[in-house]
């Protein structure tokens, strides 16, 4: 009887286990996939940007240290692999490039080229992508991190060596 109630016991923990096991698994995961999500509209920027410094440089020669600025960013942005250090580069490289989007109410020929608006309605498409997916991104790390402290699930998170993951935060400073 006892040999019974004991073999139920370690059924019902292992089968336990498993089930916070698939859960943490879906949640780094989801998280994964999210941040893949953000890492697609960064290069998507980052492929929109020589085409706006192209169409401002036609126009707004003298502005040659914001365009350098914004293409080294560019560069800096591609080659970084840590969250924390990315968020900050794309931070400046946001700011950069809406500094250079500004540059455009000083043409006003530039501001007509449809070229041009178009590509400004591009990058404006882009950034709003970024920010769904930045924010269905730090959810999906919100699920994960909470299911690492969260007891018993922090049991199994730390026996199998979950480590929390890191939000992207772009437009808060």
């Amino acid at each position: 009887m006892s040999l019974t109630i004991i073999s139920l016991v370690v059924l019902v923990a292992l089968i336990w286990a498993i089930i916070i096991y698939n859960k943490l698994v879906h949640d780094k995961n989801t998280s994964l996939a999210a941040w893949s999500d953000i890492d697609v509209q960064l290069k998507r920027r980052h492929d929109l940007i020589p085409k706006l410094i192209d169409s401002v440089k036609q126009y707004a020669s003298y502005e040659s240290s914001l365009l350098q600025s914004v293409t080294e960013l560019r560069s800096q942005a591609k080659s970084i692999e840590k969250i924390a250090e990315r968020e900050n580069v794309e931070r400046e490289l946001e700011t950069q490039v809406h500094k250079l989007i500004a540059v455009a109410e000083d043409y006003p020929e530039l501001k007509a080229n449809q070229n041009f608006l178009d590509l400004q309605n591009e990058i404006s498409d882009v950034e709003n992508d970024i920010q769904y997916a930045r924010r269905y991104y730090n959810g999906a790390v919100l699920n994960l991190n909470t299911r690492i402290d969260s007891f018993p699930d922090l049991i199994i998170a730390r026996i199998f060596n979950y480590q929390y993951h890191e939000y992207f935060q772009l437009n808060e400073k």
